[in-house]
Order: structure tokens, then sequence, then C-alpha cells
């Protein structure tokens, strides 16, 4: 099937997902009536259009989601489990309807999207298992003189906000524990990617989950929406994956109502090879790394650090097997690679390759951008990059991989800690005593040691210095929307 005929079958599809706001269990326009063009980056054309949610939308979504509180908190966690669940089966039932959304309006290749529906999925099904574990404990005082108890409920009224990059999966990362814990949401997705976000509304409605519980309002009045939900005194918690200069603007209107935030924000990650590395491993790794959703990833490995010893070999393999993606319309059978979302992403990428090569860098394969319509840019390997080079300060959020060659394992260590973020680290090695210590010296969140993939829903996902606040996924996840509560009784 050429991309033209899948896109056309696809077109089809678009007219049975729902394209108004989800408020208080009901489907409706924003309430100045205006809409939001979504555009498919591969072809540039407008697939669709939904409601363009104002703060009225806003202050309405805080009104179902302040109302639905109460007696979804109440809900046994064993209903609240089993809705989870529904919806993670409805997930897996529409999951090639859904990965084919996800492609129209992201752009990533089909592959990618069957992956990211998945892995969405899952977090319904494992916050489904975690609903019935908010457990508390009881002990005695040190002095003897009381108990101590220690109950653990719901946050309250929760602001979700969520990126393009995966519009499924980090939307269900979100929404799973919130549900689980006993929260109530309301969701803004990101303005290029909101018929994904529509669409799980919908799955959740089928589930079971009550009107009001979740709301989805999609906007391109991003400041001003989401300002007015950190203002509603009956929002108690935000979570926003997204930059971190954004993020720092969201952390100051938190401020003002002294709202819980989770934070997951930008990354710089290194992708650091020694001389005794498997480098058949090491290449294999670092596709996974470098070119999970075309490198629109904050895990996407962003700085590759190599042994002097095998950063040639390293370098020419890493080139060849990038060389091989198939780029083009996520659709059409076979790609691999598909488009940036956006102008601003592709002239962002080309603009620190421009950069690179200017400063001595050589491209081994790619480094500049294609004819043609698309946000498209080849999947790129730079070698002999200059350690002060603006792309290794910068996350780059597309397919380049800038290669640097380091002598020893403390100077690895130091250009892997050079930057101000700290959300996953890389590293491959045969001694598993050096990938140790360098996964305890090395200042970020995670690390995948001889691993090219770190996400998964039962572990704890985030960052530290400026990749971020809190944690996402495993039990620690559902902890982000509960607060503890302690009494201190006497029997």
């Amino acid at each position: 099937m050429t991309a033209a005929q899948a896109h056309a079958e696809a077109s089809k599809l678009l007219e049975r997902f729902p394209t108004r706001a989800l408020i208080a269990g009901e489907w409706r326009e924003s309430a100045d009536g205006s809409r939001l063009s979504v555009q498919d980056p591969a072809t540039l054309e407008v697939l669709a259009s939904v409601a363009d949610g104002t703060v009225d939308d806003a202050t309405a979504a805080v009104d179902a989601a302040a109302g639905a509180l109460p007696a979804w908190a109440a809900t046994a966690p064993r209903q609240r489990g089993e809705i989870l669940r529904r919806a993670f089966e409805l997930m897996v039932a529409r999951a090639e309807e859904l990965a084919t959304l996800v492609v129209l309006e992201n752009g990533k290749a089909l592959a990618d999207a069957r992956g990211e529906v998945a892995y969405a999925a899952e977090f319904f099904r494992w916050y489904s298992e975690e609903a019935v574990r908010n457990a508390g404990e009881v002990v005695t005082a040190p002095s003897g003189a009381n108990r101590i108890l220690v109950l653990r409920q719901p946050i309250g009224v929760a602001v979700l906000v969520t990126p393009w990059n995966f519009p499924a999966a980090m939307l269900t990362r979100k929404i799973g524990p919130a549900l689980a814990a006993g929260c109530t949401v309301v969701c803004k997705p990101a303005s290029e990617t909101p018929l994904t976000a529509l669409a799980i509304g919908e799955v959740l409605a089928e589930a079971g989950v009550p009107a009001g519980v979740v709301n989805v309002v999609p906007s391109s009045h991003s400041g001003a929406f989401v300002g007015r939900l950190l203002d509603d005194p009956r929002v108690r918690k935000l979570s926003f994956t997204g930059s971190t200069e954004v993020g720092r603007l969201l952390l100051e209107r938190a401020a003002r109502h002294v709202v819980s935030c989770s934070m997951e924000l930008g990354g710089n990650a290194p992708f650091v090879v020694f001389d005794d590395a498997d480098l058949d491993a090491a290449v294999a790794g670092a596709m996974v790394a470098k070119m999970r959703n075309g490198g629109e990833a904050c895990t996407a490995a962003n700085r590759f650090f190599v042994q002097r010893g095998v950063s040639e070999e390293f370098s020419r393999r890493l080139a060849e097997a990038m060389g091989r993606l198939r780029v083009g319309p996520g659709l059409e059978q076979g790609v691999e690679v598909g488009p940036l979302v956006n102008e601003p992403s592709r002239a962002k990428v080309a603009e620190l390759v421009e950069g690179a090569l200017d400063d001595g860098a050589s491209a081994l394969v790619g480094g500049a951008v294609p004819e043609g319509t698309g946000w498209f840019y080849p999947p790129t390997v730079l070698s002999g990059v200059a350690p002060g080079s603006e792309i290794l300060r910068t996350e780059i959020f597309g397919p380049v991989a800038p290669v640097v060659t380091f002598s020893g394992e403390a100077e690895a260590v130091e250009m892997a800690n050079d930057t101000e973020f700290g959300l996953v680290s890389y590293v491959y090695t045969r001694d598993l005593a050096r990938g140790l210590r360098f996964a305890e010296a090395i200042e970020s969140g995670m690390v995948g040691l001889n691993r090219g993939l770190v996400s998964d829903p039962a572990a704890p996902f985030g960052g530290v210095k400026e990749s971020g606040i809190g944690r996402e996924g495993g039990h620690e996840g559902m902890l982000e929307y509960l607060e503890a509560k302690y009494i201190a009784a006497s029997w």
C-alpha cells in the first residue's frame, strides 16, 4: 500500500474519533465555538479540527472534576482497578486504530506507534493492579505513649499536561495512577496531537469511568488555559511532561496556591561505550536509545561518548545501521523513520547539525535537509564533534547522533555529567564492576546498563537536576497522587 492509499484509508478512520472536548461526561464544543486544526506532519494536510478550549472551558472542567471527586475517592479500590483493567482491554482491542491515529497526527512510523499504544495500555493494566495496594501503616511510637497511624488519601483534582511526542503513553502514564489513587483529572493534551487524547477519553468513558472523573480539553491557548487551572484553589496537583523552560514557568505559577507538582522535563542523555563493550550489542542498543520515535524522546541518547580504542569502529557501524533506515510517511509499508512533528523542530535539528559541521565535525551519514513535502530529516551520525559544540549542550529531539571520544573512565563520568539535565544515561561495558561504578557516579534518575531501553510501567521513571521532580510508573507513580495523613492514637 502506498502512502497515498494508506492515508486515504486512515482518513476514513478519523470520522469515528471524537473531536469535541470531554467535560463532565459530555462531548462539548468550546465555550466560544472555536476549533483547532490538526496537521499531518508527513503531508502537511489538515487532518481534522477539534474543540479549542478557552479559559471558561478550563473552569468548567475543574467544576466537573471537583464535583466528581468525593464519590470517586470513596469508590472501592477494586472497582477503580476493574475500570482501569477494562480500559486496558479496550485499548488492546483498538490498538491498530489508535496506532494509526498516532501516526497521522504525530508522524512517527507505524511500528513505533504500535509500540507506543501497547506501552500506553500497559499503564492502565499496571495501575489496575496498584489500585488495591494503597497501603498505610501502624506502628508504636518510640516513646510507647501512642500508636502512629499513616493513611494515604487522594490528593484531589489533578491537572495533567502532556506533550506531542508520545500522545498516548504520556497520558495513560498520568491518568492511570491518578485514577488508581482516587483522584479526578483535567487533561490538557498538546495542540499538535489532541486526537489521540480524545480517543483515550472515549476509551475511559466506555470502560465505565463516571462522568467528571476524566476531562479532556484540547487548547491552543496553553499559557492562559493552564494558568486558569492552576489559579483555581480546587486544583491540588499538576503533572507536566515537556520542556524544562515551560516547566520552570509552571512551577512558578503553581507556587501561588502551593500546588503539588510532578515534572518530567528535558533530557540530554549520554550514551557511553567503553573499549571492552560488545560492539554488536552497543550499536543495537544505540539504535533503540537514539531512534525510538525518530529521536523525538526525552530519553533519546543525545551525546555519544565512545572510548578512543573503539570510537572509529563504533561510529562506522552506527552510521551503517542508521543509513539503512527507510525514511518516509509513517503509514507507508517498510518505513522506519517518519517526519519530525513540525517545521520549528526540523529547523532546530538542522541548525544544530550545521553548527557542529562548522565546528569541524564530519557527517558519516545524513546531515542535510531533504527536498520534498513534510518535515523529514535523515538519520545522521556525526564524528569528530568538538567537546564544546552546541549540539552537545542542547536536547536535539531528532535522528542525530554526535560522537565524541574519551580516554578514561573518570573523563567519561565528567563529560557525561557536564549538563544541567539528568534524566537517563546509557553505558556499555563487559566489566560489571565498572558499569555499576559508572551508574552510581552518573547524575541521572535512570541508567541503562548494557540496555538501550529503560522505560517500563512497573519502574519509577524520572530525572534529577533540571530534568524534573517526582516519578511516574511503578508504585512510586501512584504515590505522587496520594498524601500521607498521620493520626496519633492511643488504645
